[in-house]
């Protein structure tokens, strides 16, 4: 049996610059940390002709080209397996939808196990750039590589990404005092909203390719904060770096008018009401997790859970994807 996992993501600066249609004409920044929460993907001999894939449903086909899942579909292919006699399955810590960036992790550690599956070794780079080539390459998804290069490579990384396509990925460059702080005092909080973020996606991306000045310029500020995120944090000044999520969270809004609700800003202006110091929601936009940083963590925990909100809580990933069983 081989079992892949993959952890999912928060953003800590930058969010947004990273799609193509942003990128490929101004080069994109942004600042991720990977979280101990994890997709995983089993693969084994199943003794039968047929390729069983299990996730939400249960497929049993002939071979790999039939499967309706597409990403587990152009997984298969791009590896030129056929699938036959294998059965699959995936399962994770947290629903997809929710902003934590699970089709990335998904895509990267199904690819990892059929690598795996092959005998092949694999950087991370090439595993993302893989997972790149079947969400946005093959489907046309309007998303960005955020997701599926953090999902790689794990810890605390910075990510440029160059109009020619590739992508830069250097570790954040923090002490072991401010790394502990910032783990200690980032909260999530899941809003009860899961939504596609292909779909909030899509608007940014139709403005981008059209040159749209306001979200340019909108994008243009936002990549400006991932660098003096990356500045805060690697000078120690949590408080600032706090403060400047909020700027993100407001000028994100503007985006488009599905990125955040009513009910959304509610709890983000208690939050801020009950000790914490900055925030956003994670993500796309219009729903799935809230993120805080706040030093009385107990004073915000108590507000949002008389708010009905769910804390999710998490530790950093260091390891990215790998294999757990081979």
């Amino acid at each position: 049996m081989i079992i892949a996992r993959s952890p999912l993501r928060i953003s800590l600066g930058g969010g947004g610059t990273d799609l193509p249609s942003y990128y490929e004409k101004h080069g994109g920044f942004l600042i991720a940390a990977a979280i101990d929460r994890y997709v995983y993907i089993t693969l084994h001999e199943n003794f039968t002709p047929d390729l069983i894939v299990k996730y939400s449903r249960l497929e049993r086909v002939e071979n790999a080209l039939k499967v309706e899942h597409p990403i587990i579909r152009e997984a298969f292919a791009l590896l030129e397996m056929d699938g036959r006699g294998l059965e699959l399955t995936s399962m994770a810590d947290i629903p997809s939808g929710t902003g934590l960036g699970s089709s990335g992790s998904f895509t990267t550690a199904l690819l990892k196990a059929l690598h795996a599956q092959k005998k092949d070794l694999i950087h991370p780079d090439e595993l993302a750039a893989q997972a790149c080539e079947i969400e946005l390459g093959r489907l046309k998804e309007p998303i960005g590589k955020q997701d599926q290069y953090i999902a790689a490579f794990g810890g605390l990384t910075c990510f440029n990404f160059l109009p020619d396509g590739k992508v830069e990925a250097w570790p954040l460059k923090v002490s072991d005092e401010t790394r502990d702080n910032l783990e200690d005092n980032l909260l999530l909080f899941f809003t009860g909203y899961s939504r596609s973020a292909s779909a909030i996606l899509k608007e940014q991306d139709v403005k981008s390719k059209s040159d749209d000045k306001s979200m340019i310029e909108n994008l243009h500020f936002v990549k400006d904060l991932g660098w003096q995120s990356k500045v805060a944090l690697e000078t120690g000044n949590l408080h600032e770096f706090a403060r400047l999520m909020d700027v993100h969270w407001q000028r994100k809004k503007q985006r488009s008018g599905g990125m955040s609700n009513p009910k959304i800003n509610e709890w983000y202006d208690l939050a801020l009401a009950n000790g914490a110091l900055g925030g956003k929601l994670i993500g796309a936009g219009g729903g799935g997790f809230l993120m805080f940083y706040a030093e009385d963590k107990a004073k915000l925990r108590h507000a949002m859970r008389q708010s009905g909100l769910k804390e999710v809580r998490f530790r950093f990933d260091f390891e990215g994807t790998k294999l757990v069983i081979s």
